[in-house]
């Protein structure tokens, strides 16, 4: 307990409170006491005032309340959720119906005299702080009261007398049981905190975490116009941001990802004649168009939270959980609440396990996805709370959104689906909590997927979560961390998908091999290239397309640019500070075709497979501006935003006279070869060559000219070797097709001894590796640099390579 205060006060400032003082006040308030006095003065928190255990203490002494209460709960079955309602709604009307001992009542009145400084229009929040709240091993998720908007110290009186009740709502009664805390060790602390004027700004939460995979090197943040409590509560879909700590704390464009979210609404204050009317504090509105099209924040606003954020994880040493609210009258951002994250900090050293998918059905919905497991089960659509009851285990939870009332049944149920909220909503919080997969945010689920429905909820393809028709089989596997054994070459990763980077970079890994920009292209993007740059110029449905697609951005073409360089940030600072190579976009023809407006650009080609493709595309005049566009974003992400560990590499180069121009276009560019923006050489930009046809082979040592290494495409080499298409899906060729092939080996033997004479880069990224443990072998045999696999086969393979390496020793 801090020294600041007598051990019997009943109220005690903000300023007098420590981290020492949970026992008094609570984790909450205790949390606002230590910003408010220790952070640094740059970091905003509101003032206020908070009860103390003491006081909640006396206060129940007073008429024998306490005693009534431990009567009334003793015996209750929480399971029964009639008998917990019934339970529950007669003990807070015992509280509310309390008054306050004279000498609480006086000290509270004091106290606000002091906050309010003779403002009659100012306006509190009374929040609610237990004393086993907001501790390092349980998020009680809200289950406690919020108010808003209370203005006047008979209102304040009136609320705190509701927060204290809300120590017995349902949820935390079940939840105390639940995580085995005895009800009469957990004492209530009432705060009562200047509000911030974001009812007309913005407001939302971040983490120090990602939520998600438990990757350290980010601060997640969400935001949403009006009142957090939206955003909570998850009643809107807010903007999310990624911001990449070391590129903050070097002074860099630090944001590499964002999304927009729906933003439908918005909460703001009820003026005086609505809050008569309705008896409400706060109203929702609807939020017009023109600003649902808008992030929320601007990017400074989110690098500018991000350092509060840093501030705060470094002061507490852990990550953090913290809400945010900028006020729309003096423009600031203000810290509202911290407390440390509870759900991936606490699962270090745990046993982890990745789910799988072994098939595939129809998609009925989808949304944002919490956690990355996968649930089955019948649906059990619940429209409101009295409705829980039909909730049985193993059900997949449906519903339009779920507060901390719904904690009781949410325990139940195999997976959680919402038509609305975030990645920090009330459902995706308790979900992380129970180890359920969520699928939050779909917009319509209640009314696609009917009560009774076998489902498969899947959270393990990456941000988005797709609710499948059907009971689909699930491969599950324990996930390996730590260190492993010596082997002589590098094992990197292929990667595609930038949502699955945060996961799979804490699998033991030399860095990135191969990180496609086909994959970022077609998920992220979804519109081929020269529309975008043909905007306006295009037909109405084209138009309306580029334009839904790029909301948010200052044009088209920024949307395109910015969506190509965050999915490559986002793999690179997943990596940083290891390599990670990026291939420039691989689409064939008839691939570009299957993006929207593709039709109208892409030729139709007999055998796309060996046609405009790789290098010959990038140095066409028809393509030439698409292409300036993803060197524009590499430019980008290498200097702008500091992750120097991205290089660069050239598929599908045909001639000497291709690689000539291809590199001399990626320096016209800014991309030139061994230039470094930071002036040291450890960050100067190599530029692989996509060893890949035979002719690259023949020539190696003449295409090592214009490179600085090579980067074996086995499928690619393979078929061009053989003769085969692997296109054609003819199961009769399907038995010739081997990267093991003499002739392949050849090639490649060949390859692998160029650059080791040249004293250049050499690997592989092909399929080959990763089917085919004694191919890897003979790789490693040869002296290959590295092998880049599959996510799924780095251990095993990396310990077969091991023990190989071991017996020829």
């Amino acid at each position: 307990m801090s020294a600041l205060y007598a051990p019997t006060a009943l109220v005690v400032p903000f300023e007098n409170l420590r981290m020492s003082d949970v026992e008094v006040v609570g984790g909450k308030n205790a949390s606002l006491g230590e910003m408010i006095s220790q952070l640094p003065t740059g970091v905003r928190v509101p003032t206020g005032f908070a009860t103390t255990a003491h006081a909640f203490r006396e206060f129940l002494k007073f008429g024998g309340l306490g005693e009534r209460i431990r009567q009334r709960l003793s015996g209750l079955d929480t399971e029964d959720v009639r008998a917990l309602a019934l339970a529950g709604a007669e003990i807070r009307a015992m509280v509310e119906a309390q008054p306050f001992p004279a000498d609480l009542e006086q000290a509270i009145r004091d106290a606000y005299e002091v906050l309010a400084a003779g403002s009659p229009q100012a306006s509190f929040a009374v929040r609610s702080s237990a004393t086993a709240e907001d501790l390092p091993d349980a998020s009680f998720a809200g289950q406690q009261e919020t108010f808003l908007n209370v203005q006047g110290i008979d209102e304040v009186l009136h609320k705190m007398r509701e927060v204290f009740a809300s120590l017995y709502n349902d949820r935390a009664i079940s939840y105390r049981v639940h995580k085995g805390f005895a009800h009469e060790h957990v004492a209530l602390s009432a705060g009562v905190q200047r509000m911030v004027r974001s009812d007309i700004g913005s407001a939302g939460v971040m983490f120090t975490i990602d939520t998600e995979s438990g990757f350290e090197e980010v601060v997640f943040i969400t935001a949403s116009y009006g009142l957090g409590e939206t955003v909570v509560q998850g009643a809107v879909n807010p903007d999310e941001f990624y911001v990449h700590k070391p590129m903050l704390r070097a002074g860099k464009r630090a944001i590499i990802r964002r999304s927009l979210g729906s933003k439908l609404l918005q909460m703001q204050f009820s003026s005086a004649a609505e809050k008569a009317a309705s008896g409400k504090l706060v109203k929702t509105i609807d939020v017009p168009t023109e600003l649902r099209n808008r992030y929320a924040l601007t990017d400074e606003d989110v690098e500018q939270l991000a350092r509060y954020a840093l501030v705060i994880e470094q002061h507490y040493g852990r990550p953090m959980d913290i809400e945010w609210g900028k006020d729309g009258l003096d423009g600031q951002l203000y810290i509202l609440q911290a407390r440390p994250e509870t759900v991936k900090s606490q699962s270090a050293g745990k046993a982890e396990h990745r789910y799988k998918l072994k098939g595939r059905g129809a998609v009925l919905v989808e949304g944002r996805a919490i956690g990355q497991k996968i649930g089955t089960g019948p649906v059990r659509l619940v429209h409101h709370i009295r409705e829980m009851d039909k909730v049985q285990a193993g059900d997949i939870l449906v519903t339009d959104m779920t507060d901390p009332n719904w904690e009781p049944v949410m325990k139940k149920a195999a997976a959680i689906v919402t038509n609305r909220g975030g990645r920090t909503c009330h459902a995706a919080i308790i979900a992380r909590e129970l180890g359920i997969p969520a699928v939050v945010g779909c917009g319509d689920a209640t009314s696609h997927l009917k009560d009774g429905m076998l489902v498969t909820v899947s959270c393990a393809e990456g941000d988005t979560g797709f609710v499948y028709d059907g009971l689909l089989e699930t491969e599950v596997q324990e996930v390996a961390r730590g260190a492993m054994p010596d082997v002589p070459v590098k094992i990197m990763m292929n990667v595609g998908n930038p949502q699955l980077a945060f996961d799979f970079c804490q699998l033991p890994n030399s860095g990135v091999g191969l990180a496609r920009l086909e994959f970022i292209i077609n998920n992220n993007i979804g519109v081929h290239p020269k529309a975008i740059l043909d905007y306006p110029n295009v037909d109405a449905d084209l138009k309306k397309a580029v334009e839904s697609v790029a909301r948010g951005h200052a044009s088209p073409r920024a949307f395109y640019v910015d969506r190509v360089a965050e999915g490559v940030a986002t793999i690179a600072a997943a990596f940083w500070p290891k390599p990670v190579i990026v291939r420039l976009s691989d689409f064939k023809s008839n691939e570009y075709r299957k993006l929207i407006g593709g039709s109208r650009y892409e030729p139709e080609e007999e055998n796309p497979m060996l046609g405009f493709r790789g290098a010959a595309r990038y140095i066409s005049a028809e393509f030439g501006e698409a292409f300036a566009m993803e060197c524009e974003a590499l430019k980008r992400v290498r200097t702008a935003m500091g992750l120097t560990n991205v290089q660069v590499m050239v598929p599908f180069v045909r001639t000497l006279d291709q690689a000539r121009r291809v590199t001399d276009l990626l320096a016209s560019h800014g991309l030139r070869r061994g230039e470094s923006p930071t002036g040291s050489a450890d960050d100067a930009l190599k530029v692989i060559m996509m060893c890949e046809i035979p002719s690259n082979a023949i020539l190696a040592g003449e295409f090592l000219r214009y490179f600085d290494g090579f980067s074996i495409g086995s499928n690619d080499l393979t078929q061009l070797t053989l003769g085969l298409d692997r296109d054609s899906g003819l199961e009769l060729l399907a038995a010739d097709f081997d990267e093991r092939d003499p002739a392949v080996k050849a090639l490649i033997h060949q390859v692998i001894q160029a650059c080791l004479s040249q004293g250049k880069y050499i690997g592989i990224c092909g399929q080959g590796p990763s089917d085919h443990p004694d191919f890897a072998q003979w790789l490693m045999e040869e002296g290959i640099s590295s092998i880049s696999l599959n996510p799924d086969s780095v251990v095993a393979t990396w310990h077969g390579l091991h023990r190989a390496a071991a017996t020829t020793s």
